[in-house]
């Protein structure tokens, strides 16, 4: 998919991985109870960038509880399909705290080692392999990876290799490491490296891939997703704004971000406006654009998710 392609008709999106409480801390011992994960954020800002003009589904393993039901019904209310969601009978979703210090930084604590959604895509999960070939885009990052048992990731992966290669298809990806979930670094650059050898929508955030890869900058890592992949995609750096992947872009001026309340779905933000205005046609330098506005919205409020009505106009 170039810069100038236009937008697949009627694209249907898949995004895939870990859904689960959220708790923001809010002082004391108070917390405010949401429901988040790097993927659905994305696929809940992908929705609202694309409206009716795209169909967006999560794919996902929840529990058999409260809880689960109503994240079910939050992401209902956000226009995303949720008939590829597969039911645990004996996990419940994955749980994380944030908190945030005075500069907006955020720091996590996570209770996920037995969610549902490591059941993905396994024997009763209620998910399967199969279920995406009826997508155009499918969406997924490190972390769902991560969580994933390794036969079951090297299918996933081996799957979308062979998926990719219908006209039409792209695969959608963000490293997104997170050190904790893998047992070394190694293990990580192994399969972060094979997504991005079929990725045709790359969205690196570039303090990831300096911590994993090692690159001597940002030429480096574009340089090496590019090659790899061959596809097109945006290198995010927080306030500077991205670069583009892939693709010969004039200059894009940025405005600053004034206000930092709370970092947190910056990146997951960024992606659903960056992939949402592909697929609505636009070019790279645009999509840079309505990804770096809605970062820099997102931001500006507390929590992963924020109001619909406070989505900047693009």
């Amino acid at each position: 998919m170039s810069g100038t392609d236009p937008a697949i008709s009627v694209p249907r999106v898949a995004c895939i991985g870990e859904a689960m409480i959220e708790l923001s801390m809010t002082g004391g011992s108070s917390a405010n109870i949401g429901y988040a994960g790097d993927t659905l954020n994305t696929a809940i800002y992908l929705k609202r960038a694309t409206g009716p003009s795209a169909s967006v589904s999560y794919v996902t393993v929840l529990g058999n509880d409260p809880f689960s039901a109503r994240m079910r019904a939050m992401i209902e209310a956000e226009a995303i399909d949720t008939g590829r969601i597969g039911t645990s009978q004996d996990r419940l979703p994955g749980i994380y705290s944030i908190s945030v210090n005075d500069g907006g930084e955020r720091s996590f604590h996570y209770w996920r080692e037995n969610s549902a959604a490591r059941t993905l895509f396994q024997p009763g999960s209620g998910t399967n392999l199969d279920m995406l070939d009826e997508f155009d885009v499918v969406y997924f990052s490190g972390i769902t990876l991560a969580i994933l048992p390794q036969q079951t990731r090297a299918a996933f992966l081996g799957y979308l290799a062979q998926w990719r290669g219908k006209a039409g298809r792209r695969v959608a990806f963000d490293s997104n490491y997170r050190p904790r979930l893998w047992r070394g670094a190694e293990e990580a650059r192994e399969w972060i490296g094979r997504a991005w050898d079929i990725a045709d929508i790359a969205l690196p955030s570039i303090d990831d891939e300096l911590a994993l890869f090692g690159d001597a900058g940002e030429v480096e890592v574009i340089t090496r997703i590019g090659g790899a992949s061959h596809g097109i995609g945006a290198l995010k750096r927080g306030s500077l704004g991205p670069l583009p992947i892939g693709a010969k872009v004039e200059q894009v001026d940025y405005p600053p971000v004034s206000t930092v309340v709370d970092t947190t779905a910056a990146g997951d933000s960024f992606n659903g406006g960056f992939i949402g205005a592909l697929l609505r046609g636009k070019t790279i330098a645009a999509a840079m654009a309505d990804g770096h506005a809605f970062a820099a919205t997102v931001i500006g409020h507390r929590g992963a998710i924020i109001p619909a009505a406070e989505m900047p106009a693009i």
